[in-house]
């Protein structure tokens, strides 16, 4: 099929009902591109799109928003825009998607406020997984308590990519931590990566970051697990501390002791990025994102990549996803 200046073809993932992505994923490789936008709209040509947990859900269906069927997954991703109707954004231009832009493709548009301008230099594939880990470590470090440098903070799930970017973020602001993990060859890696202490997630651990707290002293517990992993955080808060879910890894509730409430006043709290995006202003959200974006280009901000696939091998891509020995993120390059 020939193209010519007003006719050009894309490729696609898309599903039509939801399910096992294995099983309901499908690509397709000639999707028309528009060339006539809407006004505002931007017309961007896919770099790099991640594999998460949250788009896997999407698909499944079991995400906080269902999917309107046919739908393209992707929900953060990094790409180059290439025609635009919107006055703040030029061929050319770097950006990343702050809203879900239905990412697993070669080109998608969306409305210019919906992306955020990264600069020339960065990291693409940094780039690609700025808007959701970052920013939910940057929200949960700013977001719920005005910390102070030599503040503690613990944290499980601390080799997620939430995580690993609370303890990059945590060092550049002073904030000492202590991360739980599953695994213990985590623990040097993310020592090594800057994290006070890491210990595994176990009630002997919690009792040894208790005696360096000197008893319950943790400004913030930050939990992507929940069950038992989670009350061992909220046991670390001092008095009036927030205890923040993001996640939840276990898939077990959380269960909050009586006490906790009516005698420590432990606030508890959630966070989910897509919401924080949504209900703060947009020169807020800008701000942020400008901040991370810093932090990337001057080293100071890394999320580990596992590997990279093409699109056509979205199967390849999915079963390395589910890999026991991957390490870091999985991205599609379109």
């Amino acid at each position: 099929m020939e193209d010519d200046e007003s006719t050009r073809y894309g490729k696609q993932l898309i599903f039509r009902r939801s399910g096992d992505p294995r099983e309901v994923l499908e690509l397709e490789t000639e999707c028309l591109i528009s060339q006539a936008l809407e006004p505002g709209h931007v017309l961007v040509r896919l770099l790099a799109a991640p594999i998460n947990p949250a788009d896997l859900n999407f698909i499944e269906g079991t995400y906080g928003i269902k999917p309107t069927l046919p739908a393209t997954p992707g929900i953060e991703g990094h790409g180059m825009v290439e025609l635009s109707d919107s006055a703040e954004f030029e061929t050319g231009d770097l950006v990343i998607f702050l809203r879900r832009a239905s990412t697993w493709s070669s080109h998608t548009t969306v409305p210019g406020d919906a992306l955020f301008k990264v600069p020339h230099g960065i990291d693409p594939m940094q780039a690609a997984m700025l808007k959701v880990n970052p920013a939910t470590a940057w929200q949960l470090l700013h977001g719920f308590d005005q910390l102070e440098r030599g503040a503690w903070i613990v944290q499980n799930a601390g080799n997620s990519g939430v995580g690993r970017c609370v303890i990059q973020l945590a060092q550049h602001l002073g904030i000492r931590t202590i991360s739980f993990v599953r695994r213990p060859e985590c623990v040097g890696e993310l020592e090594k990566l800057g994290g006070d202490h890491v210990f595994l997630d176990n009630d002997d651990y919690h009792a040894t970051a208790r005696e360096i707290l000197g008893g319950a002293n943790a400004a913030l517990a930050l939990n992507a697990v929940g069950g038992d992993s989670a009350l061992r955080l909220m046991k670390l808060l001092r008095e009036s501390g927030h205890h923040i879910t993001y996640g939840a890894m276990a898939r077990k509730p959380l269960t909050i002791p009586n006490g906790m409430l009516i005698f420590r006043d432990i606030q508890v709290r959630g966070l989910w990025v897509t919401r924080w995006i949504e209900n703060t202003p947009a020169e807020t959200v800008q701000s942020v994102y400008q901040n991370l974006a810093d932090l990337v280009v001057a080293g100071k901000l890394h999320q580990p990549i596992d590997s990279t696939f093409p699109i056509e091998q979205f199967h390849e891509a999915l079963d390395r996803v589910g890999s026991a020995d991957r390490s870091g993120k999985v991205l599609l390059i379109p």
